[in-house]
């Protein structure tokens, strides 16, 4: 069973969920999420890890975003909360927008990383998908906060291959309940924003690549391009799987998860 604690970081409260004994791994969530997105891999792996999930500023349990918030201050956030929690490096798992703070975390904390696994991610859209996509998907994100309450839907399109798994629908509603508006803007804005692609050739870390074969949000294409750029990167591609594989197939991911914490800690 997860514990929710907080500790501070550069001035703001973070919570986060910790379970398990042994070698740490961290877990960065995916954007409109927080730490309970990660719930079926701390109760499949704190059986043998340390296991910690964050909750970005402005997301869960966490202290709300700061004026000016950028995506150097989320991955000097999540290495404050490296160097406070475990006091040496460690494994890190991200999905989506959380394998764009792990990878500026890495760009500006590289001695906190042992190791990472990045899951459906991106080099920012700007950098996996272009400009042009970017600008499309942050005029997106504007359009549905512009929306009132009633019919505000934080809700990406393009996240499942199919309908979302049912054992999982009452978090994810429970998740889209609890999104800051301000706090969407500003992550999503810094999503928009990112172009981390020089980032990757420096990766001198043991790198496990997972994606979803049917990935309608970042597409095989920049799993591919990951792969090309990250040196000793390693693919592995669940089939039948969309953006959200973490909960999608949580037993494949957890299995992958679980056999490159053997190898590389």
């Amino acid at each position: 069973m997860a514990s929710t604690e907080t500790v501070e970081v550069d001035g703001l409260r973070l919570a986060y969920r910790r379970a398990g004994h042994g070698p740490t791994v961290m877990f960065v969530h995916g954007g409109i999420e927080d730490s309970r997105s990660w719930t079926p891999q701390l109760d499949a792996l704190s059986d043998e890890f340390t296991v910690i999930a964050w909750d970005e500023p402005g997301a869960g349990g966490s202290e709300d975003v700061p004026d000016g918030f950028r995506l150097s201050d989320y991955a000097d956030c999540l290495a404050g909360m490296v160097r406070a929690l475990v006091g040496s490096p460690t494994a890190v798992v991200g999905l989506s927008w959380g394998t764009t703070v792990i990878l500026e975390m890495y760009r500006r904390h590289p001695a906190v990383v042992r190791s990472m696994v990045l899951a459906d991610g991106y080099a920012g859209w700007r950098g996996s998908l272009g400009a042009e996509e970017a600008d499309a998907r942050l005029a997106a994100v504007r359009a549905a906060l512009a929306e009132p309450d009633e019919g505000f839907d934080p809700t990406l399109p393009g996240l499942f291959a199919g309908e979302p798994p049912a054992p999982f629908v009452p978090l994810l509603d429970a998740m889209a309940a609890d999104v800051r508006r301000r706090s969407m803007l500003t992550a999503l804005t810094a999503m928009a924003q990112a172009d981390l692609t020089e980032v990757l050739p420096t990766v001198q870390v043991a790198t496990l690549l997972i994606w979803g074969a049917l990935d309608a949000r970042s597409p095989l294409s920049v799993a591919r391009d990951f792969e090309r750029r990250i040196p000793s990167a390693t693919l592995a591609v669940i089939p039948d799987c969309g953006h959200v594989s973490n909960l999608e197939a949580p037993g494949p991911f957890n299995a992958l998860v679980r056999g490159f914490l053997h190898d590389h800690g």
